[in-house]
């Protein structure tokens, strides 16, 4: 069974190893660091099975240009060992990330990521909303949800993330 719970200091040494394990380089497991560090507020999640950490979920906040009073929060990274991969681990963090900005009273949240995975979730393409991401990135995988009713809608503009971001 699956566990979905608040990261806690003793977890980090487990989600650095699974960042750096599901992706190329280490640079995501050095963002989730550079951002647990600088930017507030965080919503960072593990999965559990077991008392194993499998994986991990952060979400950080962002901001919307011409918008500064609309709380946005960014997805990324997200990450599951491979070994544990499609076995719905993903999904829950998802789930309860987003669960978790709701209740700290984020308006929306955007993601950069696979156009076929995200839309389950609700999340739809940024640019329905006139949003776009500072990022030259295919506009199919730049995706934005809103967690209040109309809290995106007629607020065009450029995300920016974090200056962490663009060490990676």
């Amino acid at each position: 069974m699956i566990h979905i719970r608040q990261e806690t200091e003793a977890d980090h040494k487990a989600i650095y190893a699974i960042n750096s394990a599901a992706f190329e380089t280490p640079a995501e497991a050095d963002l989730v660091d550079a951002l647990r560090i600088n930017a507030s507020p965080v919503v960072s999640l593990i999965a559990e099975i077991d008392s194993q950490v499998v994986g991990h979920i952060m979400f950080s906040p962002v901001t919307l240009t011409g918008h500064p009073d609309t709380a946005i929060m960014g997805l990324a990274p997200m990450a599951v060992l491979p070994n544990h991969q499609r076995k719905g681990g993903g999904s829950l963090l998802v789930q309860a990330g987003i669960k978790a900005c709701e209740d700290i009273g984020a308006d929306g949240l955007v993601v950069l990521g696979h156009p076929k995975y995200y839309p389950k979730f609700g999340f739809v393409l940024s640019s329905r909303f006139g949003i776009q991401c500072e990022y030259e990135v295919p506009e199919e995988a730049f995706m934005a949800m809103e967690l209040q009713p109309d809290s995106l809608n007629g607020k065009s503009g450029t995300i920016q993330y974090h200056a962490a971001f663009s060490e990676l």
